[in-house]
């Protein structure tokens, strides 16, 4: 009977193994390949690795609640990373175009310095920041004229 047992509960975890491998890829493929226009470059059952506005990202699987974010000092969520676009034309292009996809996105602001800004969220919550603005390394990384 305890053997039974044991044999069903490992065939209910393979199950649900099984299962959860199949969400994770679905999640990557509608998160981050169809609406943000991600690569996915590799991609095993605990990590991924997407290549997306010229850089690569290493997604690790983590637990349940988990995001990117930080509280600063004042308490306030911040976001980790700043994707930088080349002005704010195309800017507000992407902010319209995340809106048509159905991604969560903040309102374009100015908050006092060059350029503006807008955050966006995916499935977990994990937030992040566009930029109007391209650092000089990456112009002259990429011969983009100013």
């Amino acid at each position: 009977m305890i053997k039974l047992f044991s044999k069903w509960i490992l065939l209910i975890y393979r199950k649900i193994w099984v299962y959860e491998a199949f969400l994770i890829k679905l999640y990557f493929k509608a998160t981050y390949v169809n609406k943000l226009g991600a690569e996915l470059s590799y991609k095993d059952e605990d990590k991924a690795i997407l290549n997306f506005a010229n850089q690569s990202f290493f997604l690790v699987k983590s637990q349940a609640n988990q995001s990117l974010n930080f509280y600063d000092f004042c308490g306030e969520e911040r976001f980790s990373l700043t994707f930088e676009v080349n002005g704010l034309n195309e800017l507000e292009s992407i902010h319209s175009d995340f809106i048509k996809k159905e991604i969560k996105v903040g309102e374009i602001e100015n908050r006092g310095h060059t350029g503006k800004n807008f955050v966006f969220y995916d499935l977990d919550g994990n937030k992040f920041d566009v930029w109007s603005e391209l650092s000089p390394i990456f112009k002259e990384k990429y011969l983009i004229s100013q």
